[in-house]
C-alpha cells in the first residue's frame, strides 16, 4: 500500500490571525483533496484537523491524487508519501510505513510533495528530484526522498527539515558544546592537513564529544557525509571492518574481504568517518571515484 499524508504549514498561525477565514479555506482545502483522493480510488481513514491521512493500492495513482490536489489547492499544504506492508485493523492502519509517511511530509514545506525511496522506486514517468538519504525524526535508518516535480507545481523549496542536511549518520548533538574552541579549531586544522587524527587521553575527558563537534563543523565540506561507528565494544580488531561495514551498509561480495569491498564506494575526501576507540576522525582513501546525480527521472 502506498501511504499519502497531507497538512497545511503554518496552521496555528492562520487560525490565530483570522479564525474565519482559516475555516472558510478549509472547506475548500477538504473539498480538493477528497475529490483528488477518490478520483484515484483512494482511501481516506484518518482526517487530522487540517490534513488527510490516505491509503493507495498503486503508488501512480496515489502520486497522480497528490499532483492534482497540490495544483488546485489555496492553502500551504505539504505531502509526504512511502509505500509498504501495513495492517488494517477497525478501519485504520498500522505499520512503520505510515510513521515513514508522517516523518517525509514533516520534511517538507507548503507546495512540495515528497517521496520515500519505497515509493520513488515503483515509479515510471515521473520527473523526480533526488534530494539524497535523509535522518528523519524517529526513523532509525536514513531514507531517500525524491522531490515530484510537475507542470504547475513550484520547484524551489528552502531545504527540508531533516535532522541533517545530507548523507551520514552523525546525529545532533544533545546538549550545546561550550568552550574549548582552541582545542576544536586545532583539531580543525589537523584533520585539513591529515587522513589520520585521534585523540587520546583518559576515560570522561570529552575525546568522543570533542572529535563530534569537529565532525558536525566539518561536514558541510564532506559532500558523502560523516559516519560515526561505535566500536568501544569490538573487541576482535580482525572484526572492526565488518562493524564498519554494518554501519556503512556495504555487503560482503563472495571471494573478496569486506575490507577489499568498502573502498569501491567514495570518492577520495568526500567523507569523513569517527570511531569511538581513542576518538578518531579519518578521511578515506578509497581507488574508484562514483559518477553521482541529483536530479533524474524516474
Amino acid at each position: 500500500m502506498t501511504f499519502l499524508f497531507t497538512d497545511v504549514e503554518g496552521s496555528t498561525r492562520r487560525w490565530e490571525a483570522d479564525a474565519q477565514a482559516m475555516r472558510v479555506a478549509l472547506v475548500v482545502h477538504d473539498k480538493v483533496l477528497r475529490t483528488a483522493i477518490e478520483a484515484y480510488n483512494g482511501f481516506v481513514f484518518s482526517h487530522t484537523g487540517d490534513g488527510f491521512v490516505a491509503a493507495f493500492a498503486s503508488p501512480m495513482s496515489a502520486v497522480n491524487a497528490a499532483i492534482d490536489a497540490q495544483r488546485e489547492l489555496q492553502l500551504p499544504v505539504r505531502m509526504g508519501l512511502a509505500t509498504g506492508e501495513a495492517e488494517l485493523r477497525d478501519g485504520d492502519y498500522f505499520g512503520t510505513v505510515l510513521n515513514r509517511a508522517a516523518r517525509v511530509m514533516a520534511a517538507g514545506h507548503g507546495g512540495q510533495i515528497l517521496l520515500a525511496d519505497s515509493t520513488a522506486g515503483l515509479l515510471s514517468g515521473v520527473d523526480l528530484i533526488d534530494l539524497g538519504p535523509r535522518r528523519l525524526r524517529d526513523v532509525p535508518t536514513a531514507v531517500g526522498v525524491f522531490q515530484v516535480r510537475a507542470a504547475g507545481l513550484r520547484t524551489d523549496f528552502p531545504p527540508l527539515r531533516a535532522l541533517d542536511a545530507g548523507p551520514g549518520n552523525l546525529r545532533p548533538a544533545p546538549t550545546s558544546f561550550i568552550g574549548r574552541e582552541s582545542e576544536v579549531a586545532e583539531v580543525e586544522a589537523a584533520l585539513r592537513a591529515h587522513r589520520l587524527v585521534t585523540l587520546t587521553g583518559v576515560g570522561g575527558v570529552g575525546k568522543t564529544r570533542l572529535a563530534v563537534e569537529v565532525a558536525a563543523e566539518l561536514a558541510e565540506s564532506f559532500p558523502d557525509g560523516v559516519w560515526f561507528f561505535e566500536l568501544a565494544a569490538v573487541a576482535d580488531p580482525a572484526a572492526v571492518p565488518d562493524a564498519v561495514a554494518a554501519v556503512l551498509g556495504i555487503i560482503q561480495q563472495p571471494g573478496k574481504s569486506v575490507a577489499k569491498v568498502w573502498p569501491l564506494r567514495w570518492r577520495a575526501g568526500s567523507d569523513c568517518w569517527c570511531s569511538t576507540t581513542a576518538s578518531t576522525c579519518v578521511t578515506p582513501r578509497p581507488i574508484w571515484s562514483r559518477p553521482s546525480s541529483r536530479n533524474r527521472r524516474r
